[in-house]
């Protein structure tokens, strides 16, 4: 089995890109499809890993100022979580932040993926906003070298 980290380029590769991220991220605590999108989506460096042809994690990042990158809809497919496939697409983002010059990224973390994020060196800041009403989320840092 192949697996290749890369931006999805083609209109059904989007397609499908958005799709898991609905799956994943917002389909479990029904929300609808378009919800897993925001306005950011143009200027966003996208990132999918896939084995073979599907698609088995995603993240995106964008930047909120010249210096403050942002990493958002971090997902893997249940079953591939714990094979170092989100710290791969984790590693890809942070090497776009610093080619576009940020000297640190933010994230809101889901509280079950802290430990994923501090093993990755993030840094807890404080509380989030909670996602739906239910879903706790923590503001996590990660100074740039």
């Amino acid at each position: 089995m192949k697996t290749i980290t890369r931006s999805p380029e083609t209109e059904e590769e989007f397609k499908n890109y958005y799709h898991f991220r609905w799956k994943v991220l917002r389909d479990p605590w029904n929300q609808p499809e378009g919800s897993e999108k925001d306005d950011f989506e143009r200027e966003s460096f996208h990132l999918m890993t896939c084995r073979d042809s599907e698609i088995i994690g995603v993240g995106r990042l964008h930047l909120n100022s010249d210096v403050e990158a942002q990493i958002r809809y971090m997902a893997v497919k249940e079953n591939y979580r714990g094979q170092g496939i989100g710290s791969l697409i984790l590693k890809e983002l942070e090497k776009r932040a610093k080619v576009l010059g940020a000297k640190y990224i933010i994230l809101n973390s889901r509280a079950n993926a802290v430990r994923f994020y501090e093993k990755n060196s993030y840094q807890t800041i404080k509380k989030a906003p909670t996602l739906f009403g239910t879903i706790e989320h923590w503001r996590m840092k990660k100074v740039l070298d």
